[in-house]
């Protein structure tokens, strides 16, 4: 098969298009033929080495954690899913080695889900990393319906599905985001305020009674965001590693079927879709990697295959 690979920590240039060898499928696996495997930035942040100190890496490796496809084949005693049904799923293993960039992924069924019937395989690639960041985020900061939420770089490709989630579960959403994407956001259902210098007395404007939660996706939202909660602890960051020694929360999302299968849900009702900044066919991935490290990116990266 065909599947991109990298021998060692580097840059996107370190990328290569080769043939490997078909994945084996184990026991409550399933083999799955890629139509499209979605990019985020933590995919070229590990491959660069910023990963090392918590992540197993066995090389070579084919890079890739967001997968949409076709079941081709099922692995022993693996009854969840049939040949011909179509998935997607967050593919993270035990250690990083045999990813989504590729023709053929083996998968076990607990990060699976089926596809939402009403999105492209495109589409789908690029919710289950960001969706389920963007849905565990909301629910480790116990929101529910009525509270307010800011949501600290809303128009990303996390942030767009969490505007999105945030809205569906009743919630008032505030977004950060810069000009040019109010109107993105206002489509989405948030209230749109602009970063930068002045950003929490803007929100207070918004919000003078204070907000309930704060979700930073960016990195330096935790410091802006406390002061603004009326506990400290409702916070949650997914990109600042002192968040906890803070007070706040830091995430890693976990694969999960039913959250899998709840946004495949707020998808086929309506309520969650995925815009798709660019679609690039999988020898181009090293061009992905450097359109998601701009991050001026709206919305979510993926390759076809």
């Amino acid at each position: 098969m065909k599947a991109i690979t990298y021998d060692a920590y580097g840059t996107p240039a370190s990328l290569r298009l080769v043939d490997a060898p078909q994945p084996k499928v184990g026991p409550d696996e399933v083999l799955i033929r890629v139509k499209a495997a979605g990019v985020n930035p933590v995919d070229w942040k590990l491959a660069a080495g910023y990963l090392d100190p918590i992540l197993e890496v066995r090389y070579p490796v084919i890079p890739g954690w967001d997968v949409a496809g076709v079941v081709e084949a099922v692995g022993e005693d693996t009854f969840d899913y049939a040949v011909g049904d179509e998935v997607f799923g967050y593919l993270r293993k035990e250690w990083v080695e045999l990813g989504t960039y590729a023709e053929l992924v083996s998968a076990p069924v607990r990060t699976l889900a089926r596809k939402p019937r009403s999105l492209s395989f495109e589409q789908a690639a690029g919710i289950p990393l960001a969706g389920l960041t963007a849905y565990q985020s909301l629910t480790r900061a116990g929101l529910k319906a009525g509270e307010t939420v800011v949501i600290h770089s809303a128009a990303g490709g996390t942030g767009s599905l969490g505007v999105q989630i945030a809205v569906a579960l009743g919630l008032r959403v505030i977004g950060t985001a810069g000009a040019h994407n109010h109107d993105y956001l206002r489509s989405l259902g948030a209230e749109p305020v602009l970063y930068g210098e002045g950003l929490a007395d803007r929100i207070r404007e918004l919000a003078p009674e204070g907000i309930d939660a704060g979700l930073d996706f960016f990195g330096d939202g935790v410091d802006i965001l406390q002061p603004l909660v009326r506990q400290r602890d409702r916070v949650v960051s997914i990109a600042d590693y002192e968040a906890a020694a803070k007070g706040a929360h830091q995430l890693w999302v976990r694969p999960d079927t039913a959250g899998l299968t709840f946004l495949a849900e707020l998808a086929d009702a309506g309520k969650l879709t995925v815009s798709v900044a660019h679609a690039l066919p999988l020898e181009e991935a090293a061009k992905a990697w450097e359109l998601s490290a701009s991050g001026r990116t709206r919305g979510k990266i993926v390759l076809t295959v």
